[in-house]
C-alpha cells in the first residue's frame, strides 16, 4: 500500500463518516442499557428482551444442566437463521464471569447482546457481516452462584474480597475443574505424536473425573455439541490477553508453554490487546508490579500455571481456539465505572470476532457426494516444512474450519477407509475493524476416494505445493540480504510508519502512544488510528482533513 492510498483511504472514511463502526456517543445514544450490576433475574429479562427486539437473528437456550443452585446456565445465539448449525458458518462463543466475583464481562457480554442487536437493526456493515457469516453464542454468566455471593458481600461493605464468590457453590474453582488434557497430550509428544486433538470422550471424562462440578459438565456437553471455532472466556483481576498452554510439563512449570499453534495464538490475543482501549498500552497503570506484559499479551503457563482450566481443554478436546481475557485490576468495579470499560473494549470485542474468519475452511465428502465426518485436517507450514502438531477434525456435515495466520500451507485431509488428500494454499487474512473490505475465509474442499477404489491422479497438488514451498522459503534471499528494490519497499514502509505515528499524535495529544507506537506494524497503527478517528467530532475531522491534505501538496 503506497502512502498515498493510505492517505486517502483514511481521510476517505474520514469526509464520509462511513464507518464500519463509530463511537457510542455517535451509534447509540437512545440504547436503553443501562450500566448495573444485574442479577441473574435481570440478566435472564435483558437477553429475552434482546431476542424480542431482535427476533430474526436471536435464539435464546439454556444449557444441560443448571447451577448448584438451580440458576440456569443461559445463552444467547445471535445470527441469521438462528436455531441450526450451517455448513461453511464458522461456531464462535464469549464466555463470561466464570469466577463469579469477576463481574466486568459480564457486563460487557450484556451490553454487547444489545450492540449487537440495535445495530444490525441499523444495518450496521460490521455487525451484518458477522452475523450474517457467524453464529455468535454469548453465555453472560457461567458462575450465577459465586456472582450472587460476591454482590451480597458488595451490596452491603460496597466492595468485593479479591476471592468471595469466586468458586461455585460448592466452592469449586471451575477454571480448575476440567478434565487434565494437557498432561495427556504431553506424555503423546513423546510417545504418539499424532494423538494431538480430541484427546477424552465425553462420557469417559465423566466417569474418570467425578469431581465435575455441574457448571463444568454442562459446558463440556455443550462444546461436544456444538464445533465452535474460536472464543474467549472473560476474567478480571489484571488487564492482559493471555493463551495457551496455561501449564506446561511437570518439570518446566512456570515456563513458556506453546502450543503448535503458538504463532496463530499470539497473534489472535493481539487482535484483542492492540483494539483495546488500554490493554497494549505499555504506559497504563500496571495492576501490580509483577504485571507488565509486552504488546498486553501472555502465554498463560508464563504467566503464572493453571491446571484444569478450560482454555485449554478447548484447545485439546475440540477445534476450538480459546483465550482468556483479563479486562481490567477490579474485578468488582462500581457500576458507575461500567461504561468505561465498554467503551475501552467494544472495539476488542468486535474484532476478535473477526478472527473466526481467517485461515481456510471448506467441506470434506466422498465422491459419492456424502459429507465426511471426522475427517482429519492436518498442516504444514512450507516455510519451514513441519507440520503444524495439531489436527483437526470435519463437522457432521463435513464442514471444517482452521484458524492459521498468513502464510503458505500444505493441508492434508484423511479419513478412515478413504486415500487422502492433500492440496496448498497462501493464506493472506485482511478482517479487522476499519477494513475497507470484510471477506470469509479462503475456501479448500477436499473430495475423498474410497481406498476400494483405486486412488485417482492428481489427488495431491504436488506442482503447486513445490511451487508454494520454493516461494515461501526464498525469503530475503540468502542470509540478512536485501535486494534494492526490497529496500526501496522499506523505505517506503518507513514513511508511512512515521506519517501514521504523527496523525496519531495529531489526535491524541497524551504519551499514552510514546511507548508503543514504535513497536507497532503498519496495520495494528492503522487499525489504532481508525479507532481514534472514529472519535472525533466535525471540527476535529475538518482540521484533521486540512493537515493531510497539507501532507499530500507536500508528497505530490
Amino acid at each position: 500500500m503506497n502512502l498515498l492510498f493510505l492517505i486517502v483511504t483514511l481521510t476517505g472514511l474520514c469526509i464520509n463518516c462511513s464507518f464500519a463502526l463509530a463511537s457510542e456517543s455517535q451509534k447509540s445514544p437512545q440504547s436503553g442499557f443501562n450500566f448495573i450490576h444485574h442479577d441473574h433475574p435481570a440478566t435472564v429479562a435483558l437477553l429475552h428482551e434482546v431476542s424480542e427486539k431482535c427476533p430474526d437473528i436471536t435464539r435464546v437456550y439454556n444449557l444441560s444442566e443448571t447451577s448448584v443452585e438451580g440458576r440456569d446456565l443461559i445463552v444467547i445465539e445471535m445470527t441469521q437463521e438462528p436455531g441450526k448449525h450451517v455448513a461453511k458458518k464458522p461456531e464462535f462463543k464469549y464466555v463470561g464471569n466464570m469466577h463469579g466475583n469477576e463481574v466486568v464481562g459480564k457486563e460487557m457480554l450484556l451490553r454487547l447482546t444489545v450492540y449487537l442487536c440495535e445495530e444490525y437493526l441499523k444495518g450496521n456493515e460490521l455487525v451484518t457481516f458477522l452475523l450474517k457469516h457467524t453464529r455468535v453464542h454469548i453465555m453472560p454468566t457461567m458462575n450465577p452462584d459465586g456472582w450472587q455471593k460476591a454482590y451480597k458481600e458488595f451490596k452491603e461493605t460496597g466492595e468485593n474480597g479479591w476471592v468471595n464468590g469466586r468458586y461455585n457453590a460448592n466452592g469449586t474453582d471451575l477454571n480448575r475443574n476440567f478434565p487434565d488434557l494437557d498432561k495427556i497430550v504431553f506424555e503423546n509428544e513423546k510417545s504418539d505424536p499424532s494423538r494431538n486433538n480430541h484427546l477424552m470422550t465425553l462420557q469417559k471424562a465423566f466417569d474418570q473425573f467425578p469431581d465435575l462440578q455441574p457448571e463444568t459438565r454442562a459446558v463440556m456437553r455443550w462444546l461436544s455439541e456444538i464445533g465452535f471455532v474460536l472464543s474467549a472466556n472473560l476474567h478480571g483481576g489484571d488487564l492482559v490477553a493471555n493463551y495457551p498452554y496455561d501449564t506446561g510439563p511437570p518439570h518446566q512449570m512456570g515456563d513458556y508453554s506453546a502450543t503448535p499453534d503458538d504463532a496463530t495464538f499470539i497473534e489472535l490475543a493481539k487482535s484483542y490487546s492492540f483494539f483495546h482501549g488500554k490493554m497494549s498500552d505499555a504506559s497504563h497503570k500496571l495492576c501490580d508490579l509483577n504485571s507488565k506484559f509486552k504488546d498486553g499479551i501472555t502465554n498463560g503457563d508464563a504467566w503464572y500455571p493453571v491446571g484444569r482450566g478450560m482454555q485449554d481443554y478447548n484447545y485439546l478436546e475440540t477445534n476450538c481456539f480459546e483465550i482468556t481475557l483479563e479486562l481490567g485490576c477490579k474485578k468488582f468495579p462500581p457500576a458507575s465505572e461500567l461504561k468505561g470499560y465498554w467503551e475501552d473494549n467494544v472495539w476488542a470485542l468486535l474484532n476478535y470476532m473477526l478472527q473466526t474468519h481467517i485461515g481456510i475452511k471448506g467441506i470434506v465428502s466422498s465422491t459419492s457426494g456424502t459429507p465426511t465426518a471426522d475427517a482429519v485436517i492436518q498442516v504444514t507450514e512450507l516455510s519451514t516444512d513441519k507440520v503444524i502438531n495439531h489436527d483437526i477434525l470435519s463437522l457432521s456435515d463435513g464442514d471444517y474450519y482452521r484458524l492459521l495466520r498468513d502464510g503458505a500451507y500444505k493441508v492434508t485431509a484423511s479419513a478412515e477407509g478413504y486415500h487422502p488428500v492433500t492440496k496448498c494454499v497462501t493464506v493472506k487474512n485482511q478482517n479487522y475493524v476499519g477494513a475497507r473490505q470484510l471477506m470469509t475465509v479462503k475456501e479448500l474442499d477436499f473430495v475423498l476416494t474410497p481406498a476400494t477404489e483405486a486412488r485417482p491422479e492428481g489427488a495431491d497438488d504436488a506442482v503447486h505445493c513445490q511451487l508454494l514451498s520454493w516461494a515461501a522459503s526464498q525469503g530475503r534471499g540468502k542470509a540478512g540480504e536485501a535486494t534494492k528494490e526490497e529496500d526501496g519497499i522499506e523505505a517506503i514502509r518507513q514513511e508511512e510508519h512515521e506519517f501514521l505515528e504523527d496523525l496519531l499524535k495529531y489526535l491524541n495529544h497524551h504519551d499514552r502512544w510514546e511507548a508503543l507506537r514504535p513497536k507497532m506494524s503498519l496495520s495494528h497503527l492503522s487499525r489504532v488510528l481508525y479507532g481514534e478517528l472514529s472519535n472525533l467530532g466535525n471540527d476535529q475531522r475538518d482540521k484533521l482533513l486540512a493537515v493531510v491534505l497539507q501532507h499530500i501538496k507536500e508528497k505530490v
